[in-house]
């Protein structure tokens, strides 16, 4: 009986380091054997992830990240986590973190069903359109107006895959540029060489409010599509999944995302001093209220037709 006990308990120890192993695998026991976690920032993706004028990383989705980072650290039992910041690109963002190089990416990445394929998302922390930036002399108000014209956008996102078919679809002509990164974006339309920027609107808002001559700039009140930002990890590590997940959903629990809202889009904001005045939308106080990591677009707003078009051909 003594022999039957011991085995029992034996055996239920087993089970329980079996499920704390299970619980630190994947990317929990990488940052548990390293004291490092690594996130994923952008230099120029104002004001969610950027280089300030001291050469440093921060922003709206930083300081989430850094919040899930606590999170994490104290989820591990962990009195130190070291936080390395690795710098990635539209393009390089997916590739770096599905080859291991970095955790989590802190940036303005939009969470769709094509991404999903290849990435994981925490729920969404911000909800923005696809839209058309240019200068006012220039009379762009619609996607027509582009007919014929240069047009830039970012190397690596789907706006640039959204507007390279709607061009293709519509006839429309246009001679599509791609910049590395968004400041190379704007430059390009600041210089002349593209008449105008495809881009989240609040990506588009944001650099033209720091510019030299903010008021030569507007952005089109036509929508080309709804774009749900999450932050970024990766796909098959639901134990990472489930930790990140609890962090988001407990700072939006906490009222405490409201503070980091205000911080970057309602206050002034180095390294310009420049307030955004973007009060926080009605389909992120949804999100907030019961967080999803959706990455359908019809679960945050009313899905624009030329977005409805580019799904569609998608699924065929």
């Amino acid at each position: 009986m003594k022999l039957l006990k011991i085995l029992v308990v034996m055996a239920g120890a087993g089970m329980i380091a079996g499920t704390a192993s299970a619980q630190e695998s994947g990317t929990l026991k990488k940052i548990k054997e390293t004291g490092v976690i690594t996130l994923g920032v952008r230099d120029s993706s104002d004001p969610f992830s950027y280089l300030d004028d001291k050469q440093s990383y921060q922003g709206y989705s930083i300081d989430i990240c850094m919040k899930v980072v606590g999170q994490v650290r104290n989820s591990l039992g962990m009195s130190e986590l070291k936080v390395k910041m690795n710098p990635v690109t539209s393009a390089t963002r997916i590739p770096l973190m599905a080859n291991g190089t970095i955790d989590l990416e802190c940036g303005s990445t939009t969470n769709n069903m094509e991404r999903q394929k290849q990435v994981a998302f925490a729920p969404t922390t911000f909800v923005t359109a696809n839209r058309i930036l240019s200068k006012k002399s220039a009379n762009i108000k619609a996607l027509a107006d582009l007919k014929g014209k240069s047009v830039v956008s970012t190397s690596g996102t789907a706006n640039l895959k959204q507007l390279t078919t709607l061009n293709a679809d519509q006839n429309l002509g246009i001679n599509i540029l791609t910049a590395k990164d968004h400041a190379e974006a704007f430059l390009m339309v600041e210089t002349g060489r593209a008449v105008a920027w495809v881009m989240d609107d609040i990506l588009l808002a944001s650099h033209a409010a720091k510019s030299k001559n903010p008021a030569d700039y507007e952005v089109s009140k036509e929508a080309l599509s709804v774009e749900p930002y999450g932050i970024m990890m990766r796909k098959d590590d639901p134990a990472f999944k489930k930790a990140v997940d609890t962090a988001v959903a407990n700072l939006m629990r906490s009222g405490d995302i409201n503070q980091i809202y205000n911080k970057w889009f309602m206050q002034p904001i180095p390294p310009k001093g420049i307030t955004l005045n973007v009060p926080m939308s009605d389909q992120l106080k949804a999100v907030i209220a019961k967080p999803t990591d959706s990455g359908e677009p019809s679960a945050y707003a009313a899905v624009p037709e030329a977005q409805k078009a580019v799904l569609k051909k998608s699924k065929k």
